[in-house]
């Protein structure tokens, strides 16, 4: 790793580079910053520009405007009291509460402080781990890669928000999709109707901005928002005043938060919105003062805002040595390696240990530039604010169409874009999650590939998928996270029938 380091330090340490990660700052601190827009879809509005850009710079892009637009979506949080991305929901009470109180700058600085430690001990844990599980996967085959795609897909759906069955019929949607083209064993062509555009499948990167961006535009003409009068925030520069002293009081909270965002990041489909939702819940188990919860808890914001960046490095590990999403960024990211040509796996480690050490340098760059950005952001979060998502909403759709139109220079693009994105608003506006969708069709290929190779070695007998102790493992670890719902909705039935 040491060695890597040396090599990856001059791809890093550019004048390119340092333009590059400040202009996609900006663009992360006022995407997240404006209420509605998400880090996803920031990412997603990335996608048409890395085509012109190095691998390195292109991902660097991509991570540091997600880190930067995962905290900036507190400010909205804060000052209007609507969360710029669903990971700053789980504490927005008390970030409310605080600005009832005229300390609307101590919860931002508590955000921005907390923000930034999580996401380097995400760095850390991934920089460490990823190489280490790299080693370890080379000696997977089709058997493990097949239980860990199930795994990926099962976690997904069993840990989402929301109700179980929708999450799974969202998952068929986009396996559904994924089956389109080829036929990854015969070479016999698949649901195209006759269209050539179809042969290789859905256009990857078309349908992630689709499903992304598209339902976002339409929410926007329909509903038309009211920009919200925004609270004054007062000196930035007092914002870190007694924060220092909080942060060492709570440094259990601070360390278990970072903790908890990382584990659940690195658990494919989670991610950063899950990741803070359950260790504010934690938190509030295990504190003193639980009743301060939700009415302005720094021990609460503490906690949560470093899970929230602590997650979106974690989920890098697996889409880095596995090839699996941890979550909606990370498969963006995935279909950008893939265009590079840096295909994510362990042996990416191998022959471009370099670059992949250079991207895990880009993560603690990012997050700590996210104290100096973030104060500048929050200083200037008054005019941001004020900015309507109807007047972004033509730009937003320009960068649509012209990253859809430019993966193969077809209009088909557009259409595959347009059309998923139609489905996608659909789905979203009766309580379908979209991110199990774009798990399948990311995972969908993986999991078919790797059933049939494994078929196929062990001459139709399902009992060759656990001939590996690692595979049984997997085979495990897939069979708890389908019985835990199980188990926890005939103990809710059992409670009830007993009241």
């Amino acid at each position: 790793m040491l060695t890597h380091i040396a090599d990856a330090l001059p791809l890093v340490l550019t004048w390119h580079m340092a333009a590059v990660i400040l202009a996609s700052s900006a663009f992360g601190l006022f995407v997240g910053a404006v209420p509605g827009l998400s880090a996803t879809m920031a990412t997603a509005m990335l996608v048409p520009i890395t085509f012109f850009m190095d691998p390195v710079p292109a991902i660097a892009a991509i991570v540091t405007t997600a880190a930067m637009a995962i905290f900036a979506s507190d400010i909205p949080a804060a000052l209007v009291r609507i969360p710029g991305t669903a990971a700053s929901a789980a504490y927005i009470g008390d970030l409310n509460a605080l600005m009832r109180k005229g300390q609307v700058t101590r919860a931002l600085g508590i955000s921005v402080t907390a923000s930034a430690i999580g996401g380097i001990f995400g760095s850390l844990v991934l920089m460490v781990a990823a190489p280490q599980l790299a080693i370890i996967s080379l000696n997977f085959t089709s058997d493990e890669y097949f239980f860990l795609a199930l795994l990926g897909l099962s976690a997904a759906v069993m840990l989402g928000t929301g109700s179980i069955l929708k999450s799974l019929m969202s998952l068929a949607f986009g396996l559904m999709i994924a089956s389109i083209g080829m036929d990854t064993t015969s070479g016999y062509p698949r649901y195209t109707f006759g269209m050539t555009s179809l042969l290789d499948g859905v256009a990857f990167v078309p349908a992630l901005i689709g499903m992304f961006a598209i339902p976002e535009l339409i929410r926007t003409f329909v509903n038309r928002d009211v920009v919200a009068p925004v609270a004054p925030v007062g000196n930035p520069l007092r914002m870190f005043t007694g924060v220092g002293r909080l942060l060492w009081r709570s440094k259990v909270n601070l360390l278990r938060g970072s903790g908890i965002g990382t584990i659940i990041g690195i658990l494919p489909g989670a991610g950063s919105d899950i990741g803070s939702w359950i260790s504010y819940a934690v938190s509030k188990r295990f504190s003193k003062t639980p009743e301060e919860y939700g009415k302005g808890s720094q021990t609460g914001l503490v906690e949560a805002c470093a899970a929230n960046n602590s997650a979106l490095s974690g989920a890098y590990v697996p889409a880095m040595v596995f090839g699996i999403p941890g979550d909606s960024i990370t498969a963006i990211v995935i279909g950008v390696l893939y265009v590079k040509g840096l295909n994510p796996g362990p042996m990416v480690f191998l022959t471009s240990g370099d670059m992949i050490m250079a991207i895990f340098l880009v993560f603690l760059i990012a997050n700590l530039l996210i104290v100096p950005l973030g104060l500048l952001a929050i200083a200037l979060s008054s005019q941001v604010l004020r900015v309507s998502k109807l007047t972004l909403a033509p730009l937003i759709l320009g960068f649509c169409i012209a990253g859809s139109y430019s993966i193969d220079s077809s209009a088909s693009g557009i259409v595959i874009m347009l059309v998923l994105g139609v489905f996608a608003y659909l789905m979203e506006e009766n309580g379908f999650p979209v991110a199990p969708a774009i798990l399948g069709i990311v995972m969908g290929l993986l999991v078919e590939r790797n059933f049939v190779t494994s078929l196929i070695k062990a001459d139709g007998s399902i009992l060759g998928f656990f001939d590996r102790p690692i595979a049984v493992g997997l085979a495990c670890l897939v069979l708890v996270v389908w019985i835990t719902p199980v188990v926890l909705w005939w103990n809710r039935r059992r409670a009830r029938v007993s009241a």
